[in-house]
């Protein structure tokens, strides 16, 4: 692996490699408990606990794992979110995930920035096939597929422990690379 992920410029959000200095601006929504209810994580108790996961999302590298980009929305200098494509298999399969501040929800960052990482995905990681998951109450991820054009495949029961261990059906959404290809063939996907 590289030592650091490829910065990835977008219209209005530069995507690099999660860092230190972005702790305060993480912790800032991850200690927002819709956020973290809504990706699938406990919310932040303090600024050391943004760290640590900070710490844990770069040491996924070491593992094989692509690891973690923060979304800073250039007009801000900020970071705003964070996206990966996390539970990678090289060459054959992904999963799309986000989280973002929610002062920055409706604007459609975490669409704009999710189509540069699947063809970061497709075209340079050579994938098959990005997954994207929500669970079943969370209506704006289900929003976010839809409009990324992602393929409906139906509800996966009882696939999700809570931190709390409560169990959730998700939602599955994905996109092959054959669709990909095609729909930047026939429509605009930037």
């Amino acid at each position: 692996m590289e030592k650091e992920l490829p910065i990835i410029k977008t219209e209005r959000l530069i995507l690099r490699q999660i860092r230190n200095s972005d702790a305060e601006d993480f912790y800032e929504y991850a200690k927002q408990k819709m956020v973290g209810e809504n990706a699938g994580w406990h919310y932040h108790q303090s600024i050391a606990e943004s760290k640590a996961v900070i710490r844990l999302f770069n040491d996924k590298r070491n593992f094989g794992q692509l690891g973690v980009y923060s979304i800073i929305l250039k007009e801000e200098n900020k970071m705003i979110g964070t996206i990966e494509l996390h539970t990678y298999v090289k060459g054959h399969k992904a999963e799309l995930g986000y989280a973002l501040n929610p002062k920055y929800w409706g604007n459609g960052y975490i669409v704009e920035a999710s189509k540069y990482l699947i063809a970061y995905g497709f075209d340079v990681l050579k994938l098959k096939r990005i997954e994207c998951y929500a669970f079943v109450a969370n209506l704006r991820s289900k929003r976010v597929c839809e409009k990324l054009g992602l393929t409906y495949e139906g509800i996966r029961k009882k696939a999700y422990q809570l931190y709390d261990g409560s169990i959730h059906d998700e939602l599955c959404y994905a996109i092959i690379d054959d669709e990909f290809y095609n729909r930047i063939r026939e429509e605009s996907w930037f």
